[in-house]
C-alpha cells in the first residue's frame, strides 16, 4: 500500500557532529563510547553508495540542473495566497508572449561555458502556467489597483486583487517579461542558466522559469542502490529543502507517523555527500503514513560541485519544492 505524505512542520535538526571529508563517521550520531547498530548499518551502505557513484559524462560536461525549472529571483513578500497560487501555478497573462525561438544562450558554470538552444517565451509560460484556480467567494469582482502600478483589467479566467488587498483563490498576474539568467543548481555548480523573467504584480520579484531547451537537459542519474534491504531504523533522503548555503545543508527525511529519536546521518567524502536519517521504530500499531521531516547538518568543508546522495536509493537528490 502506498503511504501518504504528509509534512511536518517541526523545528530543523542541527547535527552536533560532523563527519570528515574523506572519512567514514556519520555526522549527527551518538556520542563516542554509545555504539548504536543503527549508525553503523548506515555508514556500512552509505560506503556501498558512495563507491558506486558512476554518473555519465553529461555529469561534468553537460546541463544536468538538479532543481526545477521555475526559480524564485529573490524575496518575493508571499503571503498565504500568493504563496499558495506560486506553488500551484495560478498564472493569467496580461501581455503578448512572443512565439518566436530566441538565439542560442549560454549557461556559464563555475568550470566553464556551456551552448545550448532556447525556448520562446509562449512556451516558457505554457510550462510555467499551470491553470486556474478554484472558485470561490473571496475573489474580489472589481480589478485591483496596485499601488503606483497600472490598473490591471479583468481577463478571461477574472478578476485579480492588488497586492494590498489580496483574496482567496486567485492567480499571479502577469505584466511584463524579458531574458534574462538565474542561478540554478547544477551538477556542475551553481551556474547562471537563461531563463524568461516574469513580472509578476502580486510579488516583489520576477519569477524566472528556465528558457534551455529540453534537448539540451541532460537527465539526473537514478544512482544505484546496494542490493542488501535496507537497515531497519535507517530513513532515506526524499530531496534536499534548499540550496547549500557553503557548508550547511538543510534535507528532508521521510520517517514514520510513530518513528522518534529522529538524527541526520552522513557519510562526507571529497567527491560526494551520502545522507540519510536514523529513527527509532514504534513497538505498537501505527498509521501506514510517511511525513516529512526536515533536518540541517554542518559539514566539513563547502558543499560546493560535490552530489549529495540518498542512502537507501543512491540517487542524486534534487532541491525541491520551497
Amino acid at each position: 500500500m502506498r503511504r501518504a505524505i504528509a509534512l511536518l512542520g517541526l523545528p530543523l535538526l542541527v547535527a552536533a557532529g560532523c563527519a570528515p571529508a574523506g572519512s567514514g563517521p556519520a555526522a549527527g550520531g551518538p556520542s563516542a563510547g554509545s555504539p548504536d547498530h543503527r549508525w553503523e548499518a548506515f555508514d556500512q551502505r552509505a560506503v556501498e553508495v558512495a563507491e558506486a557513484w558512476r554518473p555519465g559524462p553529461a555529469w561534468r560536461t553537460g546541463y544536468v540542473p538538479l532543481q526545477d525549472a521555475t526559480v524564485l529571483t529573490g524575496d518575493p513578500g508571499f503571503g498565504p495566497d500568493t504563496e499558495a497560487a506560486f506553488r500551484a501555478g495560478w498564472y493569467r497573462d496580461q501581455i503578448a508572449l512572443p512565439s518566436a525561438k530566441p538565439d542560442d544562450g549560454t549557461v556559464r558554470f563555475p568550470d566553464g561555458t556551456l551552448r545550448v538552444p532556447l525556448v520562446s517565451a509562449a512556451e516558457a509560460y505554457a510550462r510555467l502556467d499551470q491553470g486556474d484556480p478554484p472558485a470561490c467567494d473571496g475573489r474580489p469582482k472589481e480589478p485591483g489597483r496596485p499601488k503606483d502600478g497600472p490598473t490591471i483589467e479583468p481577463g478571461p479566467d477574472g478578476p485579480v486583487s492588488s497586492p494590498a488587498d489580496p483574496r482567496a483563490c486567485i492567480p499571479l498576474t502577469v505584466t511584463a517579461l524579458r531574458l534574462g539568467t538565474a542561478p540554478v543548481r547544477t551538477s556542475r555548480g551553481v551556474a547562471d542558466v537563461p531563463a524568461w523573467l516574469f513580472t509578476v504584480t502580486e510579488l516583489k520579484v520576477p519569477v524566472a522559469r528556465l528558457a534551455v531547451a529540453a534537448s539540451a537537459v541532460a537527465a539526473v542519474p537514478e544512482g544505484v542502490a546496494p542490493t542488501r534491504p535496507a537497515p531497519d531504523g535507517v530513513v532515506g533522503a526524499q530531496d534536499l529543502a534548499a540550496p547549500a548555503e557553503g557548508a550547511r545543508l538543510t534535507y528532508r527525511l521521510g520517517v514514520g507517523a510513530c518513528d522518534t529519536g529522529i538524527t541526520p546521518l552522513v557519510l562526507e567524502r571529497d567527491d560526494v555527500v551520502v545522507v540519510g536519517g536514523g529513527v527509532t521504530r514504534s513497538t505498537g500499531g501505527c498509521t501506514d503514513q510517511l511525513l516529512i521531516h526536515p533536518v540541517t547538518v554542518t559539514l566539513r568543508a563547502p558543499l560546493g560541485v560535490r552530489p549529495v546522495l540518498d542512502v537507501l536509493t543512491g540517487a542524486p537528490l534534487v532541491v525541491g519544492p520551497r
